[in-house]
């Protein structure tokens, strides 16, 4: 609900700041006080267009801002959530407006267009005037007030549910024919590059392990001429070279023919041993490497046409060659696709009229719903009309069949609010055929009817008994009091009957400070209100009758 607002320099307000709780809240006043002045700053902050008239004469700006606590959940805080503002426990919104004409949208502080500002307001308050009806008649919100009235969510949302598949069945067949009449164009192709790449059998890894090869190969020659000197080294074949064996034999044998005894010299021996032993080791080594080290001309050769040949593919299908095997499968899907594509889009075909028969049954469900609660609700306002002195005038809630491109998840129907205001008068459009005073009793009447439905938590009436008196002023104040059982109400009003029924007062006065006009607005206490009741009913000169009816007002009687 609205908590609070905050207006400053707009028109004849300076500064003010009001606090709004729920139930039913009456401002009252003498006309031209400004309580007009109220309900545009308050439309400022929902995002109403911005006027340079509405800045105070001499300021530079006008600023406006309402705050408001909706439940949780509620749309709104869905749409801040949606926009990534944080939707904490108040929603601000706020409005500047500079004196030439241009305006600034703030959300929770936060800078936002005009667009969302209005959605926001939307969602959170809506104005019933008797030049500005918001809400009611626009007529797509009438089916969701209608399933709302009768308690038909569950039905709703088993038509969205069923919405929802059928479109997806649509979606699944519009694929499958794509599918195949892709394949289908590409038949020849498709069947070329399969049984190319099958050829080529492609294996996943294939290239980095054939170009380590490769480089592996190309030093083979480099490599094998190292080892090679390496043996040679240990077995050269000249015999002027020196032989490390030939030396490490010799040397043994000059120290065997030392003169016994030569215990002194069988470390050196021993040595010489192990010497020999690692010189045979290294060489049977050194030779193996050479076997190995062997050049092999026809694999080098084997390796580039192969990693050549799986370069050229990649290049051909634009690809890295890493994704030769996964392209190779993908055409396989396809042309199994082209294959088995007629079964495919038969089941799909199936699969779709299943679903289009589960939504038209779905939906059919909701229609026949609709069709009692409509009826119900025609009975119900045709109560609520005759004391508001409607008792000539009929509410019809027509459903009708929307053409089948319009069918949506809220069914197959086009809810739409009626109305004749006279005996013979075909029904028509709620804005169309009503006065302006009728307009707003109806919607009145339609509020109280519908005021369980309502996604918006506060309302506000402009002048909603405008035209009226006595008995059809009390009845249009006992139902406003109704429907702030279930909503916030705020309600601009002349009549006394109207104001007497409200839960907080706010009376709204205009006096001269400094020489200029000022409007100012005060919560009444009990003895002020009574007050303020009797200065309706008596005009300047309040009378003490006219306190007494006050009272007798305040106590829940009629005059």
């Amino acid at each position: 609900m609205l908590t609070s607002l905050a207006i400053r320099d707009v028109v004849l307000i300076e500064r003010l700041d009001l606090g709004f709780g729920p139930g039913l809240t009456v401002l009252t006043g003498e006309t031209g006080a400004g309580k007009s002045i109220l309900l545009d700053s308050l439309g400022l902050a929902l995002g109403a267009r911005a006027e340079s008239g509405l800045v105070r004469s001499g300021q530079a700006q006008a600023s406006v801002a309402a705050a408001f606590a909706p439940a949780d959940p509620h749309p709104a805080r869905s749409l801040l959530v949606e926009q990534g503002i944080d939707a904490e426990d108040e929603i601000v919104l706020r409005r500047i407006v500079t004196a030439d004409g241009r305006s600034r949208a703030f959300v929770n502080d936060q800078p936002v267009g005009l667009a969302l500002l209005r959605r926001l307001g939307a969602l959170l308050v809506e104005v019933q005037g008797q030049h500005d009806q918001v809400g009611l008649t626009d007529s797509t919100n009438h089916a969701g007030l209608l399933d709302a009235s009768g308690g038909l969510e569950k039905l709703r949302a088993a038509s969205g549910t069923a919405h929802k598949a059928w479109r997806e069945a649509e979606r699944a067949l519009a694929e499958a024919r794509e599918r195949i009449a892709a394949a289908q164009r590409d038949e020849d192709f498709l069947r070329h590059a399969v049984s190319e790449l099958e050829s080529l059998a492609p294996v996943e890894g294939e290239e980095d392990d054939l170009a380590a090869e490769r480089q592996r190969l190309q030093q083979g020659e480099r490599r094998g001429e190292s080892i090679a000197e390496a043996l040679s080294s240990l077995q050269p074949r000249d015999r002027r070279s020196a032989n490390p064996a030939n030396a490490l034999r010799g040397a043994a044998r000059a120290l065997e023919r030392l003169p016994a005894p030569n215990t002194d010299a069988e470390p050196a021996l021993e040595a010489i041993g192990r010497a020999l032993d690692a010189l045979a080791e290294a060489e049977t080594a050194l030779e193996r490497l050479v076997q190995d080290a062997a050049p092999d001309p026809r694999r080098l050769e084997q390796v580039e046409e192969r990693l050549f040949a799986l370069r050229a593919a990649a290049r051909k299908h634009l690809v890295p060659v890493v994704e030769l095997p996964a392209l190779l499968a993908s055409l396989k899907d396809r042309l199994a696709a082209l294959d088995a594509g007629t079964g495919q889009v038969a089941e799909a075909e199936a699969r779709l009229a299943a679903a289009r028969t589960a939504y038209l049954a779905a939906s059919g469900r909701l229609t026949e719903a609709r069709r009692e609660a409509a009826a119900k609700l025609e009975k119900a306002l045709g109560r609520e009309l005759p004391p508001l002195k409607l008792d000539r005038a009929r509410l019809v809630v027509d459903v009708a069949a929307k053409p089948e491109a319009a069918w949506g998840q809220d069914g197959v129907d086009r809810v739409t609010f009626l109305v004749s205001t006279n005996p013979g008068q075909a029904p028509g459009a709620l804005d169309k055929v009503a006065s302006g005073g009728e307009l707003s009793r109806l919607m009145l009447a339609l509020k109280v009817v519908l005021a369980r439905g309502s996604p918006v938590p506060t309302l506000v009436f402009d002048e909603v008994d405008s035209g009226v008196g006595g008995a059809t002023a009390a009845a249009v104040g006992e139902r406003l009091l109704r429907v702030a059982e279930r909503l916030q109400v705020l309600v601009v009003t002349h009549s006394p009957q109207v104001a007497a029924r409200g839960s907080r007062h706010l009376s709204v006065a205009k006096s001269v400070k400094a020489g200029r006009a000022e409007t100012r607005v005060t919560p009444l206490d009990a003895p002020q209100r009574r007050e303020e009741i009797a200065r309706m009913l008596a005009g300047e000169h309040v009378t003490e009758a006219a306190r007494m009816a006050a009272d007798s007002l305040l106590a829940g009687g009629l005059l």
